[in-house]
């Protein structure tokens, strides 16, 4: 059933309690008390056991929370409890605590105590264990799969290299080939223009020598 009754006090002052049924739980919650180590100002953490039930007590900051739960709930999640039960109580009072009354926290906090008994006990999200485990396990999930990811961004990126390492060699071969069919059609150019060059001047001569001849077959000017 987890946790059946929870108090907070300030030494033997009861401040604010709730049972989840009736017990004679708030009786045995002061003989735990009593058996507490004297000196308000130390911390103190301990379970005493009672029957099928197990008392959790923790005194921190001169006030005491204290829970009853049942034996087989284990000691983690009461204490827990008490942690965050200690952590809501200072924040809501704050000094008032010091020097409050018996019961002066009752009617506003004991519903409180009611809500995180009734959450501790039942709402699997309360265990923060648990839950840490499940956060890590989807952590490690995410870290793998970008792992995964990266291994096969770096497979990409070698095939991109191997890929662009052929293309240089292909470009490297290809400039090469374009020089020397540049340089092929150059030297070839060359030849023209000089067998063109040669044309032209034999074409002048030739010219020259007709038309001072009269004769374009060139016959009077050899006789």
């Amino acid at each position: 059933m987890g946790i059946l009754y929870g108090m907070v006090a300030r030494g033997n002052v009861v401040l604010a309690e709730f049972s989840v049924t009736q017990t004679n739980a708030n009786a045995i919650a002061r003989q735990v008390i009593g058996k507490m180590p004297k000196g308000d100002s130390d911390d103190f953490n301990s379970s005493y056991s009672h029957d099928d039930y197990i008392f959790h007590v923790k005194r921190t900051d001169g006030f005491i929370v204290l829970c009853m739960a049942d034996d087989s709930f284990g000691r983690r999640m009461p204490f827990e409890f008490l942690e965050d039960i200690h952590q809501r109580f200072a924040k809501t009072y704050g000094r008032a605590i010091r020097s409050a009354t018996a019961y002066a926290m009752n009617v506003e906090f004991s519903r409180v105590l009611s809500q995180q008994m009734e959450y501790y006990s039942n709402d699997p999200n309360a265990d923060r264990l648990n839950r840490l485990k499940g956060e890590m396990s989807h952590v490690r999930s995410v870290m793998l799969e970008n792992i995964e990811k990266i291994l096969e961004r770096g497979d990409r990126l070698t095939l991109l290299v191997d890929k662009t390492t052929a293309l240089q060699g292909n470009t490297v071969r290809f400039k090469s080939h374009a020089r020397r069919y540049k340089n092929s059609v150059q030297s070839g150019n060359y030849k023209l223009m000089v067998v063109l060059a040669i044309a032209m001047i034999f074409i002048i001569i030739y010219t020259s020598l007709a038309f001072s001849c009269h004769d374009p077959l060139l016959r009077y000017c050899f006789k």
